[in-house]
């Protein structure tokens, strides 16, 4: 089995417990019906391009925010950090990580932002100790799935698509990482995608 030298991850629904769970109970917590915020935020496809604004910089969280509770009726306050306040880290993945760079694999890490004032998605996962690459949208104007950003972390990398694997829970997002040659992988449940990724590097990490 071919050895592979690199492993990138998307961070949100990767590192982290799915998304979708915390989206449901913010909706508790506020007493909004079930499915609105998927409905107003992620289905409408106005709502849907402010946040690829604020996914490359262009839009402050602030005004996402403001924007977001009028549709929900809700205060705007923080409104970002309270729908992903459930938001837990995924240690499975996140071990797989530290035993892979031990195990000479380059890791880097590619997510589309979601701004970080005044809250911060990554706050307490120290991905800057953790990774080779950090490459997160907004610092560079780019969003997935650009072909550029992934060939950004490539080059931070330093390392061809071919000798990398590519990890993310949308699947659209896959894409543009195989046409770069990378094996890629849709997360999915964390002692499924650990499998599945010690086989695409064709390793065992012993974990």
């Amino acid at each position: 089995m071919t050895t592979r030298k690199g492993l990138i991850v998307d961070f949100g629904g990767v590192l982290t417990a799915p998304l979708l769970p915390s989206v449901t109970e913010f909706e508790r917590r506020e007493g909004i019906e079930e499915g609105l915020v998927i409905r107003q935020l992620y289905l409408d496809n106005d709502f849907i391009r402010l946040t690829e604004g604020l996914e490359r910089g262009a839009v402050a969280q602030d005004f996402w925010n403001e924007t977001a509770a009028r549709r929900l009726g809700v205060e705007p306050d923080n409104l970002m950090g309270r729908i992903f306040a459930g938001l837990r880290p995924e240690p499975k993945i996140l071990n797989l990580i530290s035993a892979a760079r031990r195990n000479g694999i380059r890791v880097g890490v590619l997510s589309n932002s979601v701004g970080v004032k005044p809250w911060n998605l990554y706050d307490g996962y120290d991905l800057e100790s953790r990774f080779d690459a950090m490459v997160i949208s907004e610092r560079h104007g780019l969003r997935k799935p650009e072909r550029e950003i992934y060939e950004l972390t490539l080059e931070m990398l330093e390392l061809p698509g071919s000798e990398c694997v590519f990890v993310d829970d949308t699947q659209p997002y896959l894409l543009p990482a195989a046409e770069l040659g990378m094996t890629t992988l849709l997360a999915e449940e964390p002692d499924k995608t650990v499998n599945s990724i010690q086989d695409a590097l064709g390793i065992d990490l012993h974990l």
